[in-house]
């Protein structure tokens, strides 16, 4: 099988939200003129949300089709030795119109036991904000659950929470159990677990288009809240040019961030399927038997069994991930 293996892209899975807008049409060219296009989902074995292929001998072909018929080809063998036909990470764009909900993601056990499925720790790279666009992110002081509930009760959540001013290119990590939300204006690239387990701790008092307001979570959300208030969420990392530079490295992915102006070799010795998501400019990916390319908006699937393989820009900003 491995010989049909190639660089692989996939159809986005769009879907419009309450708080989105059209930047990801504008800015990162997705096929859809929604008013309220809030995510774009690039690579994603989510349940009922599964990624087609849009490229090659295997366009048509699912996510889950791909992973049941090259299993540790695809993904790599230890990676497929603990996930199984399942794909271990979403890759997402995300437009924010207005502000997201505040709201927080359970750690791998409780979402075991509540939602048989994975904890959801993320991270947030921006591509595009305006100004004076924020970023919640976990307290701004000491917070007890008492002190919390309190201030929910009171509709003033967002005094005791952390408010982070954003530009393009700033970087953060998302742990499970921090409070969290992207704010208005704001345009990121997402990478995470496989989940879509999201408690929401408060809305804004916003009505959808029925006059609603959406359900919140806050008694699931009150024993998965982390009230440590650590500031180590904001992510450092050099920009050298034509170099994989270390974003974030945790157990469930790693994250570099590639400056390209050259061409440059690369030879995957990681035992991981590597992703690479184009935020400026456009790439050329050249295997030992196919080229293929990607340009800003768009995101690929190397798989594992390919070792050899050449990276190639005039001047391009690319995500590198793996697992």
């Amino acid at each position: 099988m491995q010989q049909n293996l190639y660089p692989i892209k996939f159809n986005p899975i769009l879907k419009d939200k309450i708080w989105g807008g059209e930047k990801l049409s504008k800015y990162l060219k997705k096929n859809t003129v929604s008013r309220t296009a809030g995510e774009s989902w690039e690579i994603s074995d989510v349940e009922g949300d599964t990624s087609i292929v849009s490229n090659g001998e295997l366009k048509g072909y699912s996510l889950k089709k791909l992973l049941e018929t090259f299993k540790s080809d695809l993904i790599g063998s230890k990676n497929y030795q603990v996930f199984g036909n399942k794909f271990p990470l979403l890759i997402k764009f995300i437009d924010a119109k207005q502000d997201l909900s505040i709201q927080l993601h359970p750690n791998d056990k409780l979402a075991a036991e509540r939602h048989n499925s994975f904890g959801k720790t993320e991270m947030w790279h921006v591509i595009q904000a305006d100004e004076d666009s924020n970023l919640i992110v976990g307290f701004n002081q000491e917070v007890t659950p008492e002190k919390y509930l309190q201030h929910l009760e009171d509709k003033t959540l967002t005094d005791i929470l952390n408010l982070d001013r954003v530009k393009k290119g700033d970087t953060y990590f998302i742990e499970v159990g921090r409070v969290h939300a992207i704010g208005a204006g704001v345009m990121l690239a997402e990478i995470q677990q496989t989940s879509d387990i999201t408690y929401r701790v408060y809305d804004w008092d916003r009505l959808d288009d029925q006059g609603n307001e959406r359900e919140l979570h806050n008694d699931l959300a009150i024993d998965a809240i982390d009230f440590n208030m650590k500031d180590d969420f904001r992510v450092k990392y050099e920009t050298f040019k034509n170099f994989s530079n270390k974003m974030v490295c945790c157990q469930y992915f790693t994250t570099n961030y590639i400056h390209l102006d050259s061409e440059v070799q690369k030879k995957n010795t990681l035992d991981s399927f590597v992703i690479y998501i184009c935020t400026e400019g456009f790439v050329k990916i050249t295997t030992e038997s196919n080229v293929e390319s990607i340009s800003k908006g768009e995101t690929l699937l190397l798989p594992a069994a390919i070792k050899n393989y050449t990276l190639q820009s005039e001047n391009a900003e690319l995500l590198e991930v793996y697992v």
